[in-house]
Protein backbone atom coordinates (compact mmCIF):
# COMPACT_ATOMS: atom_id res chain seq x y z
CA UNK A 1 0.00 0.00 0.00
CA UNK A 2 1.04 3.61 -0.46
CA UNK A 3 2.18 5.72 2.47
CA UNK A 4 -0.99 7.82 2.79
CA UNK A 5 -3.12 4.65 2.64
CA UNK A 6 -1.04 3.05 5.39
CA UNK A 7 -1.46 6.19 7.52
CA UNK A 8 -5.21 5.69 7.46
CA UNK A 9 -5.58 1.91 7.41
CA UNK A 10 -2.48 0.06 8.70
CA UNK A 11 -3.26 -1.68 11.99
CA UNK A 12 -6.80 -0.30 11.95
CA UNK A 13 -9.35 -2.86 10.83
CA UNK A 14 -12.95 -1.89 11.67
CA UNK A 15 -13.89 -2.87 15.21
CA UNK A 16 -15.40 -6.39 14.88
CA UNK A 17 -18.34 -6.11 17.31
CA UNK A 18 -19.93 -2.93 15.95
CA UNK A 19 -18.08 -2.18 12.72
CA UNK A 20 -16.78 1.12 14.11
CA UNK A 21 -14.35 2.66 11.61
CA UNK A 22 -12.31 4.36 14.35
CA UNK A 23 -10.42 2.15 16.80
CA UNK A 24 -12.17 2.44 20.20
CA UNK A 25 -10.45 3.68 23.32
CA UNK A 26 -10.22 0.48 25.36
CA UNK A 27 -10.17 2.22 28.73
CA UNK A 28 -9.72 -0.84 30.90
CA UNK A 29 -7.07 -2.01 33.32
CA UNK A 30 -7.77 -5.73 33.07
CA UNK A 31 -9.61 -8.35 31.02
CA UNK A 32 -11.89 -11.22 32.04
CA UNK A 33 -10.43 -14.65 31.30
CA UNK A 34 -13.00 -17.29 30.28
CA UNK A 35 -11.22 -20.00 32.26
CA UNK A 36 -7.99 -20.60 34.14
CA UNK A 37 -5.02 -20.60 31.79
CA UNK A 38 -6.96 -19.23 28.80
CA UNK A 39 -7.52 -15.61 27.74
CA UNK A 40 -8.49 -13.73 24.60
CA UNK A 41 -5.05 -12.29 23.88
CA UNK A 42 -5.21 -9.71 26.65
CA UNK A 43 -4.53 -10.18 30.36
CA UNK A 44 -3.52 -6.85 31.88
CA UNK A 45 -3.38 -3.41 30.29
CA UNK A 46 0.25 -2.70 31.17
CA UNK A 47 1.19 -5.74 29.11
CA UNK A 48 -1.16 -5.16 26.18
CA UNK A 49 -4.08 -2.95 25.18
CA UNK A 50 -6.04 -3.11 21.89
CA UNK A 51 -5.84 0.64 21.23
CA UNK A 52 -2.10 0.68 21.85
CA UNK A 53 -1.63 -2.47 19.77
CA UNK A 54 -3.37 -0.79 16.82
CA UNK A 55 -1.08 2.23 17.08
CA UNK A 56 2.03 0.06 17.38
CA UNK A 57 1.07 -1.82 14.21
CA UNK A 58 0.33 1.44 12.42
CA UNK A 59 3.65 3.09 13.29
CA UNK A 60 5.64 -0.03 12.47
CA UNK A 61 4.04 -0.09 9.02
CA UNK A 62 4.78 3.59 8.42
CA UNK A 63 8.46 3.08 9.27
CA UNK A 64 8.55 -0.14 7.20
CA UNK A 65 9.38 -2.18 10.29
CA UNK A 66 7.79 -5.33 11.71
CA UNK A 67 7.54 -4.42 15.38
CA UNK A 68 6.35 -1.32 17.22
CA UNK A 69 6.29 -0.61 20.96
CA UNK A 70 4.76 2.58 22.33
CA UNK A 71 5.82 4.35 25.51
CA UNK A 72 4.77 7.21 27.75
CA UNK A 73 7.29 9.62 26.19
CA UNK A 74 10.01 9.80 23.59
CA UNK A 75 12.59 9.70 26.37
CA UNK A 76 11.14 6.51 27.86
CA UNK A 77 11.30 4.94 24.39
CA UNK A 78 14.99 5.86 24.06
CA UNK A 79 15.68 4.70 27.61
CA UNK A 80 14.23 1.24 26.91
CA UNK A 81 16.44 0.83 23.82
CA UNK A 82 19.51 1.31 26.00
CA UNK A 83 18.17 -0.98 28.72
CA UNK A 84 18.76 -3.81 26.24
CA UNK A 85 22.52 -3.19 26.73
CA UNK A 86 24.64 -4.11 29.73
CA UNK A 87 27.42 -2.57 31.81
CA UNK A 88 30.63 -2.22 29.81
CA UNK A 89 28.91 -1.71 26.47
CA UNK A 90 29.98 1.29 24.44
CA UNK A 91 27.83 3.70 22.44
CA UNK A 92 28.86 6.11 19.70
CA UNK A 93 26.37 9.00 19.65
CA UNK A 94 25.97 12.24 17.77
CA UNK A 95 27.44 15.19 19.59
CA UNK A 96 24.66 17.46 18.32
CA UNK A 97 21.41 16.04 19.70
CA UNK A 98 18.38 16.90 21.79
CA UNK A 99 19.46 18.05 25.24
CA UNK A 100 17.17 15.56 26.95
CA UNK A 101 18.89 12.66 25.19
CA UNK A 102 22.31 13.92 26.26
CA UNK A 103 21.02 14.30 29.84
CA UNK A 104 19.76 10.70 29.84
CA UNK A 105 23.05 9.36 28.49
CA UNK A 106 25.41 11.46 30.59
CA UNK A 107 23.60 11.75 33.90
CA UNK A 108 21.64 8.49 34.06
CA UNK A 109 22.91 5.70 31.82
CA UNK A 110 26.62 6.27 32.52
CA UNK A 111 25.88 5.47 36.17
CA UNK A 112 24.85 1.98 35.09
CA UNK A 113 28.12 1.26 33.32
CA UNK A 114 27.44 2.29 29.72
CA UNK A 115 30.11 4.45 28.08
CA UNK A 116 29.56 7.05 25.38
CA UNK A 117 31.71 8.71 22.75
CA UNK A 118 30.21 11.78 21.12
CA UNK A 119 31.19 12.62 17.55
CA UNK A 120 30.03 14.59 14.53
CA UNK A 121 28.06 11.82 12.85
CA UNK A 122 27.84 13.82 9.62
CA UNK A 123 31.54 12.94 9.25
CA UNK A 124 31.79 9.23 8.49
CA UNK A 125 35.52 9.19 9.27
CA UNK A 126 34.77 10.45 12.79
CA UNK A 127 32.18 7.70 13.21
CA UNK A 128 34.64 5.03 12.05
CA UNK A 129 37.38 6.30 14.35
CA UNK A 130 35.07 6.18 17.39
CA UNK A 131 34.02 2.55 16.96
CA UNK A 132 35.56 0.16 19.52
CA UNK A 133 35.39 -3.62 19.93
CA UNK A 134 32.85 -3.10 22.72
CA UNK A 135 30.66 -0.70 20.67
CA UNK A 136 27.10 -2.00 20.57
CA UNK A 137 25.12 1.01 19.32
CA UNK A 138 25.59 3.90 16.91
CA UNK A 139 22.97 6.49 17.84
CA UNK A 140 21.99 9.16 15.30
CA UNK A 141 19.75 12.15 15.02
CA UNK A 142 19.39 13.34 11.44
CA UNK A 143 18.68 16.17 11.01
CA UNK A 144 20.22 17.04 14.34
CA UNK A 145 18.53 19.14 16.99
CA UNK A 146 19.02 22.09 16.70
CA UNK A 147 21.82 22.59 14.16
CA UNK A 148 20.14 20.59 11.36
CA UNK A 149 23.22 18.56 10.41
CA UNK A 150 22.59 15.52 8.22
CA UNK A 151 24.19 12.10 8.70
CA UNK A 152 24.46 9.55 5.91
CA UNK A 153 22.38 6.74 7.41
CA UNK A 154 23.40 4.12 4.85
CA UNK A 155 27.12 4.87 5.26
CA UNK A 156 26.82 4.90 9.07
CA UNK A 157 24.95 1.61 8.98
CA UNK A 158 27.69 0.04 6.87
CA UNK A 159 30.38 1.13 9.34
CA UNK A 160 28.40 0.04 12.39
CA UNK A 161 27.32 -3.32 11.00
CA UNK A 162 30.86 -4.24 10.02
CA UNK A 163 31.76 -3.72 13.69
CA UNK A 164 28.78 -5.73 14.93
CA UNK A 165 26.90 -2.70 16.29
CA UNK A 166 23.30 -1.78 15.65
CA UNK A 167 22.17 1.61 14.35
CA UNK A 168 19.46 3.53 16.22
CA UNK A 169 17.99 6.64 14.56
CA UNK A 170 15.83 9.26 16.21
CA UNK A 171 13.53 10.17 13.30
CA UNK A 172 11.38 12.67 15.20
CA UNK A 173 12.35 15.72 13.13
CA UNK A 174 11.34 14.07 9.85
CA UNK A 175 8.52 11.61 10.53
CA UNK A 176 8.37 8.57 8.24
CA UNK A 177 6.79 10.77 5.57
CA UNK A 178 10.13 12.55 5.05
CA UNK A 179 12.58 9.77 5.95
CA UNK A 180 12.48 6.04 6.70
CA UNK A 181 15.80 5.00 8.29
CA UNK A 182 15.10 1.26 8.24
CA UNK A 183 14.96 1.40 4.45
CA UNK A 184 18.43 3.00 4.58
CA UNK A 185 19.97 0.30 6.77
CA UNK A 186 19.12 1.36 10.33
CA UNK A 187 18.12 -1.35 12.80
CA UNK A 188 15.93 0.65 15.17
CA UNK A 189 13.92 3.87 14.83
CA UNK A 190 12.67 5.95 17.74
CA UNK A 191 10.24 8.85 17.79
CA UNK A 192 8.72 11.22 20.20
CA UNK A 193 5.15 10.62 19.04
CA UNK A 194 4.40 13.92 20.76
CA UNK A 195 5.68 15.72 17.67
CA UNK A 196 4.74 15.22 14.00
CA UNK A 197 3.14 11.79 14.45
CA UNK A 198 0.52 13.17 16.82
CA UNK A 199 0.68 16.63 15.28
CA UNK A 200 -1.78 18.44 17.54
CA UNK A 201 0.22 19.24 20.69
CA UNK A 202 -2.19 17.31 22.90
CA UNK A 203 -0.36 14.07 23.70
CA UNK A 204 3.05 13.00 24.98
CA UNK A 205 4.45 9.64 23.90
CA UNK A 206 7.20 7.66 22.20
CA UNK A 207 7.71 4.63 19.98
CA UNK A 208 10.42 2.10 19.17
CA UNK A 209 10.22 0.43 15.74
CA UNK A 210 12.43 -2.49 14.72
CA UNK A 211 12.69 -5.46 12.37
CA UNK A 212 14.54 -7.91 14.61
CA UNK A 213 12.35 -10.46 16.37
CA UNK A 214 15.00 -10.93 19.04
CA UNK A 215 15.36 -7.20 19.75
CA UNK A 216 11.58 -6.71 19.72
CA UNK A 217 11.19 -9.49 22.28
CA UNK A 218 13.63 -7.67 24.58
CA UNK A 219 11.81 -4.36 24.14
CA UNK A 220 8.44 -6.00 24.73
CA UNK A 221 9.71 -7.60 27.92
CA UNK A 222 11.03 -4.24 29.14
CA UNK A 223 7.83 -2.46 28.15
CA UNK A 224 5.92 -4.78 30.45
CA UNK A 225 8.57 -4.97 33.19
CA UNK A 226 9.26 -1.23 33.42
CA UNK A 227 5.71 -0.15 32.66
CA UNK A 228 6.28 3.21 30.94
CA UNK A 229 3.41 2.54 28.56
CA UNK A 230 1.32 4.85 26.39
CA UNK A 231 -2.24 5.15 27.69
CA UNK A 232 -5.25 4.04 25.62
CA UNK A 233 -6.42 7.63 25.21
CA UNK A 234 -3.00 8.88 24.11
CA UNK A 235 -2.73 5.94 21.73
CA UNK A 236 -6.07 6.94 20.22
CA UNK A 237 -4.92 10.56 19.89
CA UNK A 238 -1.78 9.53 17.99
CA UNK A 239 -3.83 7.22 15.75
CA UNK A 240 -6.05 10.18 14.95
CA UNK A 241 -2.91 12.17 14.17
CA UNK A 242 -1.31 9.64 11.84
CA UNK A 243 -4.46 9.52 9.67
CA UNK A 244 -3.61 13.02 8.45
CA UNK A 245 0.18 12.68 8.61
CA UNK A 246 0.72 12.64 4.84
CA UNK A 247 -1.35 15.75 4.15
CA UNK A 248 0.00 17.61 7.18
CA UNK A 249 3.62 16.87 6.32
CA UNK A 250 3.13 18.06 2.76
CA UNK A 251 1.96 21.44 4.07
CA UNK A 252 4.68 21.52 6.76
CA UNK A 253 7.24 20.94 4.01
CA UNK A 254 5.87 23.68 1.74
CA UNK A 255 5.82 26.18 4.59
CA UNK A 256 9.26 25.11 5.83
CA UNK A 257 10.90 25.75 2.46
CA UNK A 258 9.18 29.14 2.11
CA UNK A 259 10.12 30.18 5.65
CA UNK A 260 13.77 29.13 5.21
CA UNK A 261 14.01 31.20 2.02
CA UNK A 262 12.47 34.19 3.75
CA UNK A 263 14.86 33.94 6.69
CA UNK A 264 17.86 33.55 4.38
CA UNK A 265 16.90 36.80 2.65
CA UNK A 266 16.45 38.77 5.88
CA UNK A 267 19.44 41.03 6.62
CA UNK A 268 18.93 40.68 10.40
CA UNK A 269 19.51 36.91 10.24
CA UNK A 270 23.18 35.94 10.40
CA UNK A 271 22.78 32.30 9.33
CA UNK A 272 20.00 29.82 8.55
CA UNK A 273 20.35 26.10 9.24
CA UNK A 274 18.00 24.22 6.93
CA UNK A 275 18.92 21.26 4.70
CA UNK A 276 16.65 22.51 1.93
CA UNK A 277 18.82 25.54 1.25
CA UNK A 278 21.51 25.00 -1.41
CA UNK A 279 24.24 26.38 0.88
CA UNK A 280 23.60 23.75 3.58
CA UNK A 281 26.75 21.57 3.85
CA UNK A 282 24.78 18.35 3.38
CA UNK A 283 22.15 19.64 0.94
CA UNK A 284 22.95 16.99 -1.68
CA UNK A 285 22.80 14.19 0.91
CA UNK A 286 19.48 15.50 2.20
CA UNK A 287 18.06 15.45 -1.34
CA UNK A 288 19.18 11.86 -1.75
CA UNK A 289 18.18 10.56 1.67
CA UNK A 290 15.01 12.48 2.47
CA UNK A 291 11.66 12.90 0.76
CA UNK A 292 11.75 16.67 1.17
CA UNK A 293 13.41 18.79 3.82
CA UNK A 294 10.84 19.13 6.58
CA UNK A 295 9.81 22.18 8.58
CA UNK A 296 12.46 22.42 11.28
CA UNK A 297 14.77 25.44 10.98
CA UNK A 298 17.28 27.13 13.26
CA UNK A 299 18.73 30.58 12.65
CA UNK A 300 21.28 32.85 14.25
CA UNK A 301 20.42 36.37 15.42
CA UNK A 302 23.84 37.23 16.84
CA UNK A 303 23.14 37.94 20.51
CA UNK A 304 20.83 36.88 23.31
CA UNK A 305 19.47 40.45 23.36
CA UNK A 306 18.47 40.15 19.72
CA UNK A 307 16.89 36.75 20.32
CA UNK A 308 14.92 38.04 23.31
CA UNK A 309 13.72 41.13 21.46
CA UNK A 310 12.60 38.94 18.58
CA UNK A 311 10.95 36.20 20.66
CA UNK A 312 9.16 38.67 22.93
CA UNK A 313 7.34 40.12 19.90
CA UNK A 314 6.06 36.98 18.16
CA UNK A 315 2.27 36.66 18.38
CA UNK A 316 1.02 34.08 15.92
CA UNK A 317 4.07 31.88 16.45
CA UNK A 318 3.96 30.34 19.91
CA UNK A 319 7.05 30.67 22.12
CA UNK A 320 7.11 27.16 23.57
CA UNK A 321 9.03 23.93 23.91
CA UNK A 322 8.23 21.03 21.57
CA UNK A 323 7.70 20.89 17.81
CA UNK A 324 5.71 19.19 15.10
CA UNK A 325 2.28 20.62 15.91
CA UNK A 326 -0.06 22.12 13.35
CA UNK A 327 0.68 25.46 15.00
CA UNK A 328 4.07 27.11 14.57
CA UNK A 329 6.26 26.73 17.66
CA UNK A 330 9.38 28.80 18.23
CA UNK A 331 12.02 28.34 20.90
CA UNK A 332 15.43 29.36 22.28
CA UNK A 333 17.57 26.19 22.38
CA UNK A 334 20.28 27.51 24.70
CA UNK A 335 17.85 28.17 27.54
CA UNK A 336 15.07 25.72 26.69
CA UNK A 337 15.66 22.40 24.89
CA UNK A 338 19.43 22.35 25.44
CA UNK A 339 19.73 23.91 28.87
CA UNK A 340 21.08 20.60 30.23
CA UNK A 341 24.02 20.60 27.79
CA UNK A 342 27.24 22.03 29.31
CA UNK A 343 27.93 25.61 28.15
CA UNK A 344 31.28 24.68 26.59
CA UNK A 345 29.56 21.97 24.51
CA UNK A 346 26.85 24.36 23.38
CA UNK A 347 29.42 26.91 22.32
CA UNK A 348 31.42 24.37 20.35
CA UNK A 349 28.33 23.08 18.56
CA UNK A 350 27.02 26.52 17.66
CA UNK A 351 24.11 26.55 20.13
CA UNK A 352 24.66 30.21 20.89
CA UNK A 353 22.64 32.71 22.94
CA UNK A 354 21.40 34.15 19.63
CA UNK A 355 20.15 30.88 18.14
CA UNK A 356 16.42 30.47 17.55
CA UNK A 357 14.63 27.28 16.46
CA UNK A 358 11.32 27.26 14.65
CA UNK A 359 8.94 24.39 13.93
CA UNK A 360 6.91 25.77 11.03
CA UNK A 361 3.24 24.86 11.26
CA UNK A 362 0.55 24.61 8.61
CA UNK A 363 -0.93 28.10 8.91
CA UNK A 364 -0.99 30.43 5.91
CA UNK A 365 2.66 31.18 5.23
CA UNK A 366 1.92 34.85 4.55
CA UNK A 367 0.60 35.21 8.11
CA UNK A 368 3.63 33.46 9.58
CA UNK A 369 6.09 35.62 7.67
CA UNK A 370 4.09 38.71 8.66
CA UNK A 371 4.40 37.72 12.31
CA UNK A 372 8.17 37.34 11.97
CA UNK A 373 8.42 40.65 10.12
CA UNK A 374 6.77 42.34 13.08
CA UNK A 375 9.11 40.56 15.50
CA UNK A 376 12.19 41.61 13.53
CA UNK A 377 11.10 45.25 13.82
CA UNK A 378 11.76 45.01 17.56
CA UNK A 379 15.45 44.17 17.09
Amino acid sequence: MGFATDCIHAGQEPEPHTGAVTIPIYQTSTYVQPELGRHKGYEYARTKNPTRSALEANLAALERGRHGHCFASGMSAIDVVFRTLQAGDHVVAGEDMYGGSFRLFHRVLEKFGLTFTYVDTSNIDSVSAAIKPETKVLYLETPTNPMMRISDIAACADVAHRAGAMVVVDNTFCSPYIQRPIELGADVVVHSTTKFLNGHSDSVGGVVVSNSDEFAEKVGFLQNAVGAILSPFDSWLVLRGTKTLAVRMKRHEENGVAMARYLASNRKVKKVNYPGLPDHPQHALAKRQMNGFGSMISFELGTRENAKAFLDRVKLCSLAESLGGVETLISHPESMTHGSVPPENRKRLGITPGLVRISVGIEDIEDLIGDLENAFEGM
